[in-house]
């Protein structure tokens, strides 16, 4: 069994490991308690010890790649059966009741907004963005790739005046004023106090009031039917057990001939298997009640409703690396700004951490973002294949992790 190729540099300068000298290092600062935590608490106890600052990565994201990339070296599948034993169990506020949900929304998406806006782009984004023609590195290239993104969504959704669009999980709203711009009547639906104040604001600002409806509520209460049913990156927030009646709820809300936009970070299957029941970094620190479903699962939620089948779907993990790779590089330049709206040092760590952590599930195919297009009425239409509109992105993957 190879080890992983990086290095563990103590203080005193001695070096540890199998990396060559430009393989990623892991710097400590606090060895004991580096150790003390990775022994009881594994990779938990791997992001506890870098919010706490004892030990740093000049190549954060390329370090935690190697990790991501090594896991079934690090934890043997057989040895992973066993995590119900060795790790927390999710609490019981994992379960997405409807209380439950708002209570986890908040944690996560109530931050102030200011907040958001140090690392997102101008449209206020927060899922992954597409890039049309490579990576792109400059200032731009993160708001051309999701104005990419969004107006193809309202082109796969068939937007235009006279639909009737329901954006559940609406984010910051830019794709509500986007359909709304385009003449359709839209609701926006959101469980984050934040984000319906925000959307609200930019709805009146942009005299769309008549035109976006914006309903502070679970997808559980949303009642209609619409043309065109978007969740963009909100089922991670479903749960397990809730992905029948999440999907029964798009069944129940688009329109006979109508089309529904799903996308979704997903899991590799076997991982999300083992994981189900456990207490994560991520879940602990910054998705309370989240749930990474798999291709398998969505597959099965899908498969087990009245009506809605997959007509069309595609992955593209390589722009999501990307766009957490620009986030973090902004969230970082960024460090002044937050200082002074009041986020300590701890919670600059936890983000950098997250967003490093996320850019290497992307980069080592441990995630993966799909998007479906799903439609009401079985035997209509034809599945297409997986790749993205540009050709298969295998060909280019390089290029999205090019050494910064």
């Amino acid at each position: 069994m190879a080890p992983l190729a990086l290095r563990i540099v103590h203080p005193d300068g001695s070096v540890f490991g199998a990396g060559s000298s430009e393989a990623p290092a892991l710097i400590l600062h606090d060895p004991d308690a580096f150790y003390r935590r990775i022994g009881s608490a594994g990779l938990v106890g791997l992001g506890e010890s870098y919010q706490a600052a004892e030990w740093d990565s000049v190549d954060l994201a390329g370090l935690l790649t190697v990790f991501a990339e090594g896991i079934d070296r690090i934890v043997p599948r057989a040895a992973r059966r066993l995590r119900p034993l060795v790790t927390d169990r999710r609490p019981d506020s994992d379960d997405n009741t409807p209380e439950n949900a708002r209570q986890n929304v908040a944690r996560h998406y109530d931050l102030p907004h200011q907040m958001f806006e140090v690392f997102l782009d101008d449209t206020m984004t927060y899922s992954s963005a597409v890039f049309p023609v490579g990576p792109g590195t400059g200032a731009d290239a993160l708001t051309q790739a999701q104005d990419y993104k969004l107006d193809r969504l309202l082109r796969q959704a068939g937007v235009g005046p006279g639909r009737t669009v329901l954006d559940i999980g609406a984010g910051w709203g830019e794709l509500a004023l986007r359909a709304a711009a385009k003449g359709a009547g839209v609701r926006a639906v959101t469980l984050s106090k934040e984000q319906y104040r925000y959307i609200s604001e930019r709805v009146e600002r942009a005299s769309l009031a008549g035109r976006v409806d914006v309903q502070f509520g679970d997808y559980r209460e949303v009642e209609g039917r619409y043309d065109t049913v978007f969740s963009i990156e909100m089922m991670e927030a479903v749960g397990h057990a809730y992905l029948p009646e999440f999907l029964a709820a798009l069944d129940r809300l688009v329109a006979p001939g109508g089309r529904v936009i799903l996308q979704s970070t997903v899991m590799r299957h076997d991982r999300m298997v083992e994981m189900r029941d456990s207490n994560s970094w991520i879940k602990k620190y910054i998705f309370p009640g989240s749930a990474l479903p798999s291709v398998t699962s969505i597959e099965a939620a899908v498969a087990g409703q009245k009506a809605l089948h997959i007509v069309d779907e595609e992955r593209f993990r390589f722009h999501y690396a990307q766009t957490l790779r620009l986030w973090r590089q902004r969230f970082e330049a960024g460090a002044d700004r937050l200082t002074t709206l009041g986020f300590d040092t701890t919670f600059q760590r936890t983000w950098r951490f997250y967003l490093a952590w996320c850019e290497a599930g992307f980069r080592s195919g441990v995630l993966d973002v799909a998007r479906y297009v799903l439609e009401p009425g079985r035997g209509h239409g034809q599945r297409h294949g997986q790749g993205h509109e540009q050709g298969d992105e295998k060909a280019d993957a390089s290029s999205y992790l090019r050494p910064r």
